[in-house]
């Protein structure tokens, strides 16, 4: 095999699931970079970068540790030995190892962790609970404007006054006529800010003012992205052949349930939402037979439970995890097998039954 550069390889890891699918509050993409020129051979996927992890990584020679989960979130004011996050940088750049973090990302592509966690529900469609929004607008600008106009001098005034604003893009004029009388049609796009000065303009005629409409331009959503899933099974089954499902998707011996008012272990599920790691805000409030993610607050389930919704949760990490292997083919692929990817052996849920 042939190494990447880090550079190279960080770029075909966006092209892969774009970092602007994250959520806001998250923490993606290269969070240290060892200094330049720095060649991967090897790298190294984990779910949780702890620090048998990372001692891990070392051991196995990694040159990029893939985290799912951000090891730095909240900002570091200082890296020394005290604290493990902080142990974990020093350790890394010592041993040259960069992380890159995709987390969020990851939940909203199409061939992400959320697609992984519905295969554990059987043959199924499912659709995202909350669509991502493409990054850019189809045109340029936030706003559409459009006004009409009598023709003569005015108009020439008024089209090269609005030429003179800034971030105001695609004026375009048509003829239209306007009871009876010839005018003409202008459409424009622009920013929020020049909003307000084409605003101010055309109140200066009140007449011209009336006659104005204002479209607000929104990003189109992009097609099965965005964060959850609502999953409906080809064949209803009962609860208890989900659970069994889920137990052997996931590999567990456990899982925790509540089983919804006026539900029982046979009770058809049809529909499921579901969410990798702490789903109660993505949940909230959607209809299902069922509710499927790896924890939620007792709150939240009682919620669930009232509504006659059972509710399975399998520990935060481990409706994650078990996309790597997954994870591992895809991107061997997309990386052309230019490089080793191993996924971590030491990487587990901290949480277990005693």
């Amino acid at each position: 095999r042939s190494a990447m550069n880090l550079g190279e390889l960080v770029s075909a890891l966006n092209d892969f699931a774009s970092l602007s699918l994250a959520e806001s509050w998250d923490n993606v993409g290269l969070l240290v970079e060892p200094s330049p020129p720095h060649a991967v051979n090897t790298l190294f996927l984990t779910n949780d970068l702890t620090e048998g992890v990372m001692e891990e990584a070392v051991q196995k020679k990694a040159d990029l540790i893939l985290s799912y989960h951000p090891p730095i979130f909240t900002p570091l004011k200082r890296v020394t030995w005290k604290t493990w996050k902080e142990r974990l940088v020093v350790r890394a750049l010592e041993h040259r190892i960069g992380i890159y973090s995709p987390h969020t990302a990851y939940d909203a592509i199409p061939h992400g962790v959320n697609n992984w966690l519905t295969k554990g529900l059987g043959a199924c469609t499912s659709v995202p609970l909350h669509p991502s929004a493409a990054p850019s607008y189809p045109a340029e600008g936030t706003h559409r404007v459009e006004f009409c106009v009598d023709n003569g001098e005015h108009l020439e005034t008024l089209l090269s006054k609005i030429k003179g604003i800034p971030e105001i893009s695609s004026v375009t004029t048509l003829p239209a006529r306007v009871e009876g009388e010839e005018q003409t049609r202008v459409s424009l796009n622009c920013s929020q800010k020049a909003l307000l000065e084409v605003v101010a303009l055309l109140s200066k005629n009140s007449l011209l003012y009336h006659k104005t409409e204002i479209l607000l331009l929104e990003k189109p959503l992009l097609p099965h992205t965005g964060m959850g899933r609502l999953c409906t099974l080809s064949e209803p089954v009962s609860l208890l052949a989900i659970i069994e499902r889920i137990k052997r998707h996931l590999k567990l011996t456990h899982i925790r349930l509540a089983v919804g008012m006026g539900k029982t272990l046979e009770s058809p599920v049809k529909k499921a939402a579901l969410c990798a790691g702490s789903g109660s805000s993505v949940l909230k409030g959607v209809e299902a037979d069922l509710y499927l993610t790896g924890e939620m607050s007792h709150h939240d389930v009682l919620d669930a439970v009232a509504n006659g919704i059972s509710v399975i949760l399998c520990e935060h990490s481990n409706t994650e995890r078990g996309f790597l292997s997954e994870l591992r083919d895809t991107l061997a692929i997309h990386l052309q097998n230019k490089i080793n990817i191993i996924v971590s052996e030491k990487d587990r849920d901290p949480l277990q039954v005693a």
